[in-house]
């Protein structure tokens, strides 16, 4: 296994960990010099907050961590692609590279609907790769909108 993919699986042991939340399943860690240095996963349902992104999170611990807004040499691996919101904070954070593993056809701003690293012309450049563990990120994603569509239907029967 190399090492993108070691630290995409860290990323989704985060995922499932919202997908036991009952959140959309997407994990995200940041890694320096080879190590983790902040990890986290969607909270948005949890804390009823729109802000909560796994990205958003793990750039705040990072940042906690290093005591530094800025990520410079900071690496982040993210189970789905990052929205607007989030490719925005990326860029900010002076993260140098993302890893993704799913693309997000609806509403990913890393190349899927509009890509804010190369479309833009801003003050920092992000590097990206994607398709990292492509088939796991997707798989994890679809299984619990699966499952949510069922309780929906299964909630719509019983109320009859």
């Amino acid at each position: 296994m190399d090492i993108n993919e070691k630290f995409m699986k860290e990323a989704l042991k985060e995922a499932k960990k919202a997908y036991n939340k009952l959140e959309v399943p997407v994990g995200a860690v940041i890694v320096k010099d080879g190590k983790i240095i902040a990890r986290a996963h969607n909270q948005k349902e949890t804390k009823l907050d729109t802000t909560n992104h796994a990205e958003i999170l793990a750039i705040q611990k990072a940042s906690k961590k290093l005591n530094s807004w800025r990520l410079i040499d900071c690496e982040m691996y993210v189970t789905l692609e990052p929205c607007s919101m989030c490719a925005g904070a990326i860029l900010n954070s002076r993260i140098k590279k993302v890893y993704i593993g799913a693309s997000d056809e609806k509403t990913g701003a890393v190349g899927s609907v509009l890509n804010l690293f190369t479309d833009y012309k801003f003050n920092h450049k992000v590097l990206y790769e994607k398709g990292i563990l492509e088939s796991n990120c997707k798989d994890i994603l679809q299984e619990f909108f699966k499952e949510l569509r069922k309780a929906k239907i299964e909630e719509k029967e019983g109320a009859k």
